[in-house]
């Protein structure tokens, strides 16, 4: 399944920030199973592969614990390349006495959970598309209980030696304080399609045919407000186009929609409705 690079649109990596970054590069390390690809004395860029950024560690000046009922990270997740290494993971995680939730969301399995900041993270494996439910033009996801031995017994008792060099980033998903502009900044501005709706609280958007690469929803309270910037959560996360003609149409299109994008670092960024940081590139 080739739902994570050309012809789509799709999340690349996220920047988080972090109260203390020892203890976070600790448990990033040795619980996630992450490599650092560079570290200073403020960042760690952290990677599965060694060369592809996934996930990158921020320690702000006077960093503050993570505010409640505001916008911003709700879970980034991490795609592994099959069964068989959710149930590494999985196995490594409970040996390990991680506190852990999971869901079956029929299009793939899941595990969640939280990082030393409460940052929340997803672990997970797709289900083959061909098993996948559309019903016009809307995926039939759920939240149902996950078959954890089953998943563990797909590992066929190999050792956990870390992430996957297979692994991406599947998605992320985060708090907004309203849906209507949010659905039309990341549809009409950056190319996304809806895929899922939970009602009038939650909505799941992708490119080419994909369960979701991005969710949004209002579960923190209608209108909650931007987190202080100092404040544990998300700093950024950034979008990948094909190709520079089509990162230019979307610049395009979100500067005359209203909203601004900006060079930073030769890196062009934006802010969705609810103040989420977003890097755009190709």
């Amino acid at each position: 399944m080739n739902f994570h690079q050309k012809p789509n649109i799709f999340v690349t990596e996220v920047t988080i920030k972090v109260q203390n970054l020892e203890r976070s590069l600790s448990f990033y390390q040795k619980v996630m199973g992450f490599n650092i690809l560079q570290q200073t004395k403020e960042t760690a860029i952290l990677t599965a592969n060694g060369q592809t950024p996934l996930v990158t560690l921020e320690q702000p000046p006077n960093a503050t614990p993570k505010q409640a009922r505001t916008t911003g990270l709700y879970h980034f997740a991490l795609l592994l390349p099959s069964r068989s290494d959710l149930g590494r993971m999985l196995q490594h995680l409970l040996n390990q006495n991680i506190p852990l939730g999971s869901s079956d969301h029929l299009v793939s399995e899941a595990v969640y959970l939280s990082d030393p900041d409460g940052n929340g993270i997803e672990v997970y494996c797709d289900r083959p598309s061909s098993q996948w439910t559309w019903n016009d033009g809307q995926v039939k996801m759920a939240v149902d209980p996950i078959d954890a031995t089953a998943i563990i017994e797909e590992a066929r008792g190999q050792k956990w030696t870390g992430l996957p060099e297979g692994t991406v980033m599947g998605h992320i998903h985060l708090h907004v304080s309203e849906l209507e502009k949010t659905e039309e900044f990341y549809t009409m501005g950056l190319g996304f399609e809806v895929v899922s709706r939970f009602g009038h609280q939650a909505l799941f958007i992708s490119t080419g045919g994909y369960h979701h690469h991005i969710g949004l929803n209002t579960w923190n309270g209608a209108g909650a407000p931007k987190p202080s910037d100092n404040s544990v959560g998300l700093r950024s996360f950034t979008i990948h186009f094909p190709s520079k003609k089509q990162l230019n149409e979307s610049i395009q299109l979100l500067t005359t929609m209203g909203a601004t994008v900006t060079e930073e670092d030769g890196r062009m960024h934006t802010e969705d409705p609810s103040g989420n940081r977003i890097f755009i590139k190709a």
